[in-house]
């Protein structure tokens, strides 16, 4: 293909396993992040798994994911995670998951105590190292789509936007899609999205919510 990442391998099963204290400050490969995990191309899945106080660079525009970071996936498949908890993990942006241009769907699981660091935003603000956003999930890039279903964020924190889920799709072509879920208690000391507590999104047409809980 135009782009070599896109394989259908290596597929990466992580199940009932348990990441704690991880840390890839430092680690710039790929732009870094992903502080107990870091994933570039193939297939991802995580089932059955914990992640607790795992950290990557705690500034920076660009930099995320605390506890898993994913790029380049498949053919734009969704990374799955299903019956998962991600508690007390930090980042610049993203405190436990973060990605750029790939799908998530997020099934049964739990997102508790999870920051960001960073100050500034994206683009960093003149005199800023940059970052702050998506306490919980920090996704960015153009066309992808993010699934929450079943799941319960709460208190999470972000120091710019989305306390809960910054979602950003460039070129408004993505979905947010909320589903039988609870998002509570996740400020955003900067900014959010008008009517949505703890979400900062742009993409196509609003949020959809269905059967959800978002306060």
């Amino acid at each position: 293909t135009s782009h070599c990442q896109n394989q259908d391998h290596p597929a990466l099963t992580i199940q009932r396993m348990r990441f704690t204290g991880g840390d890839s400050s430092g680690e710039h490969v790929d732009g870094g992040g992903g502080g107990a995990v870091f994933v570039r191309g193939g297939r991802v899945k995580v089932l059955e798994s914990t992640f607790t106080n795992n950290r990557c660079d705690p500034v920076g525009p660009d930099v995320g994911g605390g506890a898993l970071r994913v790029l380049s996936q498949y053919d734009g498949l969704p990374v799955i995670v299903a019956t998962s908890t991600f508690a007390d993990n930090r980042c610049s942006n993203g405190g436990a998951l973060s990605s750029i241009g790939v799908s998530w769907k997020v099934i049964n699981s739990v997102f508790t105590g999870n920051l960001t660091t960073g100050d500034g935003a994206n683009p960093a603000r003149p005199g800023t190292p940059g970052g702050g956003n998506g306490g919980a999930i920090a996704l960015d890039g153009n066309t992808y789509t993010l699934d929450v279903i079943g799941t319960s964020i709460a208190g999470n924190l972000a120091d710019e936007g989305g306390g809960a889920i910054f979602f950003v799709s460039n070129d408004r072509t993505g979905h947010l899609r909320i589903d039988r879920s609870e998002l509570r208690d996740n400020p955003s000391l900067g900014f959010e999205t008008r009517g949505f507590p703890g979400i900062f999104y742009l993409g196509n047409g609003p949020i959809q919510v269905t059967d959800s809980v978002i306060r």
